[in-house]
């Protein structure tokens, strides 16, 4: 796969980088990324994916843009309220790297079309806020063998995660916690949806370029109230319906 001259200008610092280089750069081309989720933590995720030359992503959110996004929604602005988020993200992408085909999918993923909106694609990332469709994510990733990036926030903290085979997001969240916190009720602080879309972003980038080591099931937990980040590895459960036998196949 060639590069343009102005291609070579755009990915240099990746080009020289030893561990990623003209093979690594050749392998971001060619990929595909589904982004569940054009908020908080897809908005700035979405944006480094497009700046380092992923060949497509595919924006999926139902949402339009509201004026309480833009506290942390870095995509967007004052203009585009009400909006279709995709549509907007997925013009501020073009604008940012040409060389990238953003397909916005302003679909709500569900059971029905999980599997429509995951084809096709080589690795997820996915920042969305409600624990039923990570679940879903998460299953249609492992009955379909893709990597997924799992991220998400808290009021001061967050977490990212790689997903490859087991453990899978149901050893990590067997069932939805009835009493979930969200954004809109517990509020959180905005840079940090910087940090942890950036992290995902990185840790997708890693997956796709094959560089280094990729750390599955290992979770980077950032807290940014004491200013301190850890990691903790994802236990895989043996009777998972998942991943340990149970038998799911793609939808």
């Amino acid at each position: 796969m060639m590069f343009s001259d102005e291609e070579v200008e755009r990915y240099a610092r990746h080009l020289v980088l030893r561990e990623l280089g003209g093979p690594g750069q050749q392998r971001l081309k060619a990929a595909r990324v589904a982004l569940v989720g054009a908020g908080g933590i897809g908005a700035p995720a979405a944006l480094y994916l497009a700046a380092a030359g992923v060949g497509a992503l595919r924006l999926i959110d139902d949402d339009d843009v509201a004026l309480s996004n833009l506290q942390r929604q870095i995509l967007f602005d004052t203009a585009d309220i009400g909006r279709p988020k995709v549509e907007v993200a997925a013009a501020r992408l073009a604008a940012l790297n040409p060389n990238v085909a953003v397909e916005p999918r302003p679909v709500r993923l569900d059971a029905d079309t999980v599997g429509d909106l995951l084809a096709d694609v080589d690795l997820v990332l996915d920042g969305s806020d409600s624990f039923e469709t990570r679940a879903l994510v998460g299953d249609a990733c492992i009955a379909r063998g893709l990597p997924l990036v799992a991220a998400a926030l808290g009021r001061w903290d967050g977490q990212v995660v790689l997903l490859r085979g087991e453990p899978c997001w149901r050893c990590y969240v067997p069932e939805p916690p009835p009493d979930a916190e969200t954004c809109a009720r517990m509020g959180v602080v905005g840079a940090l949806a910087g940090v942890i879309g950036s992290a995902a972003a990185l840790l997708a980038l890693r997956v796709l370029a094959e560089v280094g080591e990729a750390p599955a099931g290992e979770m980077m937990l950032f807290d940014g109230l004491g200013w301190r980040a850890r990691t903790s590895r994802i236990a895989a459960d043996p009777h998972c319906p998942a991943c340990g036998g149970g038998g799911l196949s793609p939808g």
